[in-house]
């Protein structure tokens, strides 16, 4: 069952760089501070990598408000042959994880 979200609610946003490419990440909270919702923007208005770059966040937030955790959600995306993630979606998830120790428990 689907957990839905406050109406106000905690939210942050992070600048990143993943492979050449800037980013803009916003991090939405359950009151209990678990990560509830992630946005993810990236190049010019109107792009294929924006438009994949949405999409991943509104996937990652609806697993996310369907109880999948956080760091399921991580180990579940691609990394490169370092073991770092492949993608921006993963990098901003471990940016999250870094930063606050979340687990998605």
């Amino acid at each position: 069952m689907r957990e839905f979200l406050p109406g106000r609610r905690s939210h942050e946003i992070v600048e990143f760089q993943h492979r050449g490419h800037g980013y803009l990440g916003g991090i939405g909270r359950y009151e209990d501070g678990r990560v509830a919702e992630i946005f993810l923007d990236a190049g010019k208005a109107g792009t294929a990598l924006q438009a994949v770059s949405r999409d991943a966040a509104v996937l990652a937030s609806l697993a996310l408000q369907y109880g999948a955790p956080l760091d399921v959600i991580r180990h579940a995306l691609a990394v490169d042959e370092d073991g770092e993630a492949a993608g921006p979606i993963g990098a901003l998830i471990d940016w999250i994880e870094t930063r606050d120790g979340e687990t998605g428990a």
